[in-house]
């Protein structure tokens, strides 16, 4: 263990980053014999690197969003298929999606969530959020246990809370250190928060189905594996066999990415990466890619066992 923390501390100072990990052992895929554990130990082994350190999740909270928007359809309590109106006047401002549209649009809550997870649409996510309630987003995550997970503001007070604390200057304004320093939007005791190892227990419980039906936790990981984004964890995984789904989160300095990689003989594994750099560039490619090594690194740690396994038996 200690060699894995040396080789993802050295990951994180090469990139210019300070960074934190938690990488969880999940079930197999149903169906699969899943990878042999020959080390007899615990089933679902984890490793971590500061895993239970509070960070601002950012956009990764999206996938609150959406846990609590498939439970309360569960519960008969929200249509996935209902109508919600988002108008161009008021929504709330972003480069993807809704955010970068013009006019009036009509969808159904789940498209919203398509949008908010493919391409993290802000505005479709404060619509799904002001449907479903940060109070309920709260519940969900009180019910999976996640005493330190908390939605404190929806995306558009995030970003007001940035414009404010950048000053008359602006965006301009977040190059300077100084200014980032001061953001609340980086202070996990005034953000959307949560820890590594707890965003990573979350992702555990919607690929167990713990919340939800298989049939709503399916359609979860389906908007989870659509999401466009190849530079932050998929950067890491490489290979046409082994699939990924996740959720990016972005601010000024914070880097972060939470998802599920899957390879081909069912095992499956969870793992959160967050990373702060010095640097208030908006473009650090290093700064992106390490988040795909670091989890490349905890995840072939998890699976040493089983190839080592069949090395043996070949």
């Amino acid at each position: 263990m200690t060699e894995i923390q040396d080789r993802l501390g050295s990951a994180f100072a090469d990139a210019g980053v300070s960074g934190v990990l938690h990488a969880r052992t999940l079930r197999p895929s149903p169906g699969a014999a899943g990878p042999p554990d020959p080390s007899g130990e615990a089933p679902f082994p984890e490793i971590g690197y500061e895993p239970d350190q509070l960070v601002c999740t950012a956009s990764v909270h999206k996938v609150c969003v959406l846990l609590t928007a498939h439970r309360l359809a569960a519960e008969g309590r929200l249509r996935l298929t209902e109508r919600i109106d988002c108008r161009a006047a008021g929504r709330t401002v972003g480069s993807t999606g809704l955010s970068a549209m013009l006019d009036d649009v009509r969808m159904s809550a789940r498209d919203l969530a398509y949008l908010m997870m493919a391409v993290s649409d802000n505005a479709a996510a404060d619509l799904l959020l002001e449907r479903v309630g940060l109070d309920e987003v709260n519940r969900t995550t009180r019910l999976l246990g996640l005493e330190r997970t908390l939605a404190v503001e929806n995306f558009a007070a995030a970003q007001a809370g940035m414009r404010d604390d950048a000053g008359p200057a602006g965006a301009g304004a977040l190059a300077d250190p100084a200014v980032v320093s001061r953001l609340r939007a980086l202070d996990p005791a005034r953000s959307n928060r949560s820890t590594p190892r707890e965003l990573t227990r979350l992702l555990g419980a919607l690929w167990h189905d713990e919340l939800c039906s298989p049939e709503h936790g399916e359609a979860m990981r389906r908007l989870m594996s659509l999401q466009v984004w190849p530079h932050r964890l998929a950067s890491g995984f490489p290979f046409d066999d082994v699939g990924l789904a996740g959720k990016t989160g972005t601010l000024p300095t914070l880097r972060a990415e939470v998802g599920v990689v899957e390879y081909p003989d069912g095992g499956r594994y969870a793992v959160a990466v967050f990373t702060r750099a010095a640097d208030t560039a908006h473009v650090l490619p290093a700064a992106d890619s390490v988040i795909g090594t670091a989890a490349r690194i905890a995840v072939d740690a998890l699976r040493a066992p089983v190839r080592a396994t069949v090395r043996r038996v070949r």
